[in-house]
């Protein structure tokens, strides 16, 4: 277990250093968290019904996850009946290899809409090494690119950068001189910049919300355009989404997406995009002809990674029903301390667990989840009160079994003996 101690000092040091010591990053997460709750507060006002579509989610999501096999099956003969082509993959390698084979040779312009399923595989990081230029154009995706890093939040991954450092790193990719103190300059620089790309891209990809079993289709909600950019003028679209995201029915989905467009931050989005297969037409003698303006070629890849597993243990199978609205995290202590520190490849205490039977294994996991407070805040806010906090208990007690716990906690457990 030595190399045990040295993930855990690397994480408590980048927790510390780069995050508690941050009073940039402490501000931004304040500002945040304090915009979060007032929009949720209107959101709330406005839709009084919330209460009830949370319940009806809840349901959904139990039943999903109990029948994932059968819905996957479904889910496949839909994409194919739509004139899709759909593909499963066991793993994050396959994946990647899967997409990698679908974009093919030479060197190809991909532009990506935010998939937080991608970030798990690290396709972006994996098709460049393959000689490809690739694109994240969610806004905040694209600045977490060009600085490096990774993202500070699920929703809003670069919700720590402040306008003058977004300035200055957009002002070094686009070779323009940007107002520092303008927002709007900024975005209307990246769009000039982005537009080239996604007229010129051979592949587009997204993720997506939801997928209903009954007709294939991926629901998508976004705010900026990106995703209907990156989905519509290229050639071939790609989607990558996890198992998880299927639900039984059309009617489903839409209530799921509902649910995760109003705890996410918004009232209402701007686009929820609607996607069941390539782009088609039937205008010339009522003859379905595949290729119109849009994309001839659409792929789902569904992704398992450990999440069939999953849906068959009684107590972690809960992690499955989390949407990725990310409002447990403007909950949570630590994440208003560390952000997007806490945690691996995802954040937050649903991040923990995530990271430790999905991303990225029980040892870089581990350190995370003895930071947890197990406050329980977190499942107060989230819509479909996963318990989190019994979840991280229980991984906490496999940590210990198999001895991934940090040396001053066992000195700690031995007073107990």
């Amino acid at each position: 277990m030595a190399n045990f101690e040295k993930v855990y000092k690397a994480y408590v040091e980048e927790l510390i250093e780069q995050g508690a010591k941050s009073e940039k990053l402490r501000t931004a997460i304040q500002r945040a968290v304090k915009a979060y709750r007032g929009n949720l507060k209107r959101a709330l006002e406005l839709f009084p019904d919330s209460p009830k579509l949370k319940e009806r989610a809840r349901k959904i999501k139990e039943y999903s996850i109990d029948h994932l096999p059968e819905l996957i099956n479904k889910t496949c003969e839909a994409v194919i009946r739509n004139h899709g082509h759909c593909h499963l993959a066991k793993n994050a390698e396959e994946a990647n290899q899967i997409i990698s084979n679908l974009v093919g040779e030479p060197k190809k312009i991909i532009v990506k809409g935010k998939s937080l399923t991608s970030e798990e595989t690290e396709l972006r990081q994996y098709l460049q090494g393959k000689g490809h230029e690739v694109w994240e154009t969610d806004l905040g995706e694209f600045l977490v690119q060009i600085r490096g890093g990774r993202p500070m939040h699920m929703l809003a991954p670069s919700v720590d950068l402040p306008r003058e450092e977004a300035a200055k790193l957009v002002s070094g990719i686009t070779g323009e001189e940007i107002d520092s103190t303008n927002i709007e300059a900024i975005v209307a620089a990246v769009r000039r910049f982005l537009r080239n790309k996604y007229i010129n891209a051979d592949v587009g990809m997204s993720g997506a919300n939801a997928i209903s079993a009954d007709t294939g289709t991926l629901f998508i909600i976004e705010n900026e355009g990106n995703v209907k950019l990156s989905t519509a003028l290229q050639e071939k679209h790609i989607a990558l989404a996890g198992v998880e995201k299927i639900v039984p029915t059309l009617e489903d989905a839409f209530l799921i997406t509902k649910v995760t467009w109003r705890y996410a931050n918004y009232i209402v989005p701007s686009y929820v995009h609607m996607i069941s297969g390539p782009s088609k037409t039937g205008d010339i003698e009522k003859v379905t002809t595949y290729g119109a303006h849009g994309p001839r070629e659409f792929h789902l890849i569904l992704l398992d990674n450990g999440r069939l597993e999953v849906a068959k243990d009684p107590v972690f199978k809960e992690l499955l029903y989390c949407m990725k609205c990310g409002a447990c995290m403007y909950e949570c202590p630590l994440f208003w301390v560390a952000a997007g520190h806490y945690g691996k490849k995802y954040v937050g205490g649903i991040g923990v667990l995530w990271d430790a039977f999905i991303a990225t294994g029980l040892e870089q996991a581990a350190p995370a989840a003895f930071t947890c407070l197990l406050c329980g805040r977190c499942k107060v806010r989230c819509p479909l009160s996963i318990d989190t906090p019994r979840m991280t208990r229980e991984l906490r007690n496999i940590l210990i079994s198999k001895g991934y716990i940090p040396a001053h906690l066992k000195e700690f457990l031995k007073m107990f003996e």
